[in-house]
């Protein structure tokens, strides 16, 4: 994302989220706190946004404008954790500062798991899976629900579509997937789930959100993604536009399909919020 920091900024501030730069300190490795004004903050939605930029590329500060348009529409709270990126820190080090961001919201800022929603676009989305599925193995409680935009799962790259959409993309070909992905991976096997969750178990997993373009590279990654996951139990709601570009939610100003997507996000998210609270709530 090429703009000038000076409009980044107004972009973010565009949405009317406010934004708030968070040093590193304890488990929490820097970023941004982007909120709705006059929320209620024992009862709003809080997102844990991990950005994309392919494990090499990419901060909070890109991607404030798409994380405030989605502060704006679930009048809630984002926390953007700026980790670590390849190809000097390769994996796990964008997951361990991913867990350190998720412990830090639950043990040091005490945020209830049922208003707790990750979502991440891109390599931010396979981060978001693979946090995830460390949460469930250590045990951690799960966030009320999961939210994906054309991400990235098999770093292996074996989808049909990195070849099949590599002229119709408008962002990458699969080659470019390809080299990215080897940055991110050092000498760590493709095929390991917490680098590429299309090959974990995904069992358990939260209620998950999964939007992706039928023209892009990724799109496939999306696809066996959400069969995997019903397959293995978990609420999943696909769904494919077609003729736009990747990570197209960025462009709400310009895009109805992008408003479109982030409409069914807020009712995704309000929605799993909801239920998980109302299921944690005594009956009176």
């Amino acid at each position: 994302m090429g703009r000038p920091r000076s409009a980044r900024r107004l972009m973010a501030r565009s949405t009317g989220a406010t934004v708030q730069l968070r040093a590193a300190t304890g488990r929490w490795p820097g970023g941004e706190v982007l909120q709705w004004p006059g929320i209620d903050q024992t009862r709003a939605p809080v997102l844990l946004y991990l950005h994309g930029g392919g494990y090499i590329g990419c901060s909070p500060e890109t991607h404030r404008s798409l994380v405030g348009s989605l502060v704006r529409r679930v009048r809630g709270s984002a926390f953007v954790p700026r980790y670590r990126l390849a190809p000097e820190h390769p994996f796990p080090a964008a997951l361990d500062d991913a867990r350190g961001a998720y412990r830090y919201l639950l043990d040091e800022l005490q945020v209830d798991p049922a208003r707790l929603v990750l979502v991440g676009d891109s390599a931010g989305g396979g981060l978001v899976l693979a946090l995830a599925l460390a949460a469930r193995e250590a045990g951690w409680p799960l966030p009320a629900a999961l939210v994906t935009f054309s991400p990235w799962t098999d770093l292996a790259a074996t989808g049909p579509s990195l070849d099949e959409n590599s002229d119709r993309c408008a962002m990458f070909a699969g080659e470019t997937i390809r080299r990215a992905a080897r940055f991110y991976l050092g000498e760590t096997d493709p095929y390991a789930p917490l680098v590429s969750p299309l090959y974990g178990d995904l069992r358990g997993l939260p209620p998950l959100l999964v939007h992706a373009s039928t023209d892009e590279v990724l799109r496939d990654d999306a696809v066996r993604l959400a069969e995997r996951a019903r397959e293995a139990g978990v609420s999943v709601e696909l769904q494919l536009w077609r003729h736009v570009p990747h990570v197209w939610q960025f462009f709400a100003a310009v895009l109805p399909e992008a408003r479109q997507s982030l409409a069914a996000t807020r009712r995704f998210i309000l929605h799993q919020t909801s239920l998980t609270i109302a299921h944690r709530s005594p009956v009176t």
